[in-house]
């Protein structure tokens, strides 16, 4: 159970990890301190209900197509080599830098923003759904249980020192050799996740 726990922990925080679209505005929220409980709650809820998806029913569409879990891996896997890729060549060439934040308004706006960047991202749906869906396969019973609750532990965890941290991160985030460290981590932790998979 433990193990299965920590399992999913790692598989759910090593793919969000990486910094994209909606993890720099939660960092950003959280720099200028504006709605940042609400931007936390509504992305880690919104991977929680899609990591369930992914653990909850992934089992009942492999019963029709067998053949699903492995060419997901594969097509995973293909992506995560190609953005291991990219962040080897952003580490590469330097330059990377988070611009400064921009204080937002009122909530709704900073909601829909945050809504579009979870929900309209097709990456999110091969991470929870696909990813973690195809990783969930390998445990049954009460450790795929405990597999689904240490991915969404881990997407609270993260969101929750992301949008809380920020400010500690602040510096950090606007060196650019610690972007080339940070991206170095991300291409190593994707590229080792595209062969755990070709290789399972």
């Amino acid at each position: 159970m433990t193990g299965a726990a920590l399992t999913g922990f790692a598989t759910s925080i090593s793919l969000i990890l990486a910094i994209g679209a909606q993890n720099a505005l939660v960092l950003r929220q959280g720099l200028v301190r504006s709605h940042v409980l609400t931007v936390v709650l509504f992305c880690a809820f919104s991977d929680a209900l899609l990591i369930s998806a992914g653990v909850m029913g992934f089992d009942a569409i492999t019963g029709f197509w067998p053949w699903l879990p492995r060419v997901m891996a594969m097509g995973g896997a293909v992506f995560l080599l190609f953005y291991g890729a990219l962040r080897f060549r952003a580490a590469w060439r330097g330059g990377e830098s988070l611009a400064g934040p921009r204080a937002q308004g009122s909530l709704w706006p900073v909601i829909g923003t945050a809504a579009a960047l979870t929900w309209l991202n097709p990456h999110v749906y091969l991470d929870t759904m696909g990813l973690i869906g195809a990783v969930s396969a390998g445990f049954e019973g009460r450790a795929k249980l405990a597999f689904g609750l240490g991915a969404v532990a881990a997407s609270f965890v993260f969101f929750f020192a992301l949008g809380y941290g920020a400010r500690l991160l602040a510096p950090a985030m606007r060196s650019p050799p610690a972007w080339r460290v940070l991206d170095s981590v991300i291409g190593v932790t994707m590229w080792a996740i595209a062969a755990a998979l070709i290789l399972g």
